[in-house]
């Protein structure tokens, strides 16, 4: 699975851009706010239906532009592919192999992706959304029936709370009746998942460390199926304080939790042990390579852990890579960017 063609008007600061990309390493180069992340930002946008920068998608308009375009050509089990997605700050419209649909959600699994970015610390010191957030995505990108329960889940729990801030239990327990349900559906594929990464996660900290670390993590589940039991407080409160929307992830390196305990260098080399096995989950469930997206490569690790991540990466298929102007790389296929606008130079023979 690769893209061959990515078109993109009005997205970001791209006026126009229509760019060709090899099925191995593009190396995405320029200095900073010309647009190397925007493009990374498409391509997520291609795989999960959302950006990884903002929630909001009017942000991804170019400014002074009424709408966004985004057009991608690629193979997948052997097969020309084409996705065209589009957004007017009003309505959202998709069209896939000539099929149209009123929701970007629909593009999850297409095209599974994996990126790593520098902001990605924050899985590890952020908040237990972030936690979440990560868990969520990568999930609905192999299970269309967790995207399924995740939006019945959260529906419910939103209905719930209405009730609870206006004090009243009257039909309570019918919303209550369908978070049990999709709870109990979260909390059985996010411990599944946490443990089928665990291996991964092991051997790729190992690999970036010199086999100096050991990272790894646990699912901290608050699911209950007697929302009664919390009532009282909750009706007070006016929020539901237990389930899915609560949960966490518990990372460790080396006996100690990461994020109070872990050095910079750690920090870093745990997030791009998450998202390598993220990637060889994703491929053991598809039967292919997934997108792989690495933002400011650089900056991630020093020189010792940036070679062994990018001698590992040689074989993941596509990979698309930011880096600044600087970098070289002879084996790479080259994109330069300068002010929303792309040159390309392909790798030598």
């Amino acid at each position: 699975m690769f893209i061959t063609r990515l078109y993109l008007r009005h997205f970001r600061n791209y006026s126009e851009a229509d760019i060709s990309f090899t099925s191995d390493v593009n190396l995405i180069r320029g200095n900073n706010a010309q647009g190397k992340t925007n493009l990374l930002e498409a391509l997520y946008l291609l795989g999960t239906g959302r950006s990884f920068r903002t929630t909001h998608l009017k942000e991804m308009i170019q400014n002074d532009a009424s709408f966004f375009f985004v057009e991608a050509e690629f193979f997948k089990d052997g097969i020309a592919q084409h996705i065209r997605l589009s957004f007017d700050g009003e309505v959202k419209k998709l069209d896939y192999n000539n099929t149209s649909y009123a929701h970007f959600s629909n593009l999850l699994g297409l095209l599974p992706i994996v990126l790593l970015a520098p902001e990605d610390v924050l899985l590890i010191t952020g908040a237990p959304a972030d936690r979440r957030r990560f868990l969520d995505i990568h999930l609905a990108q192999s299970d269309p029936l967790y995207v399924y329960h995740l939006t019945r889940y959260h529906k419910a729990v939103k209905h719930r709370n209405f009730l609870l801030r206006k004090k009243t239990t009257a039909s309570i327990e019918t919303w209550e009746s369908l978070m049990v349900i999709s709870a109990a559906y979260l909390r059985q594929k996010r411990q599944e998942v946490v443990t089928d990464l665990a291996e991964g996660l092991k051997t790729g900290m190992l690999e970036l460390s010199n086999n100096q670390d050991l990272l790894e993590i646990r699912y901290l589940s608050s699911y209950t199926e007697n929302y009664l039991q919390h009532r009282t407080k909750e009706l007070v409160l006016g929020s539901t304080l237990i389930g899915p929307h609560r949960d966490d992830l518990e990372i460790v390196i080396n006996g100690q939790e990461a994020r109070s305990f872990a050095s910079q260098g750690q920090l870093r080399s745990a997030v791009a042990a998450m998202r390598l096995a993220q990637w060889q989950h994703l491929k053991n469930h598809h039967g292919a390579p997934p997108l792989f997206c690495i933002d400011d490569f650089g900056v991630h690790l020093d020189a010792a852990r940036r070679d062994a991540l990018l001698g590992k990466i040689a074989s993941f298929g596509q990979v698309f890579l930011t880096s600044p102007a600087f970098f070289e790389n002879p084996n790479h296929h080259v994109l330069d960017i300068e002010q929303g606008r792309v040159s390309q130079k392909s790798p030598r023979l």
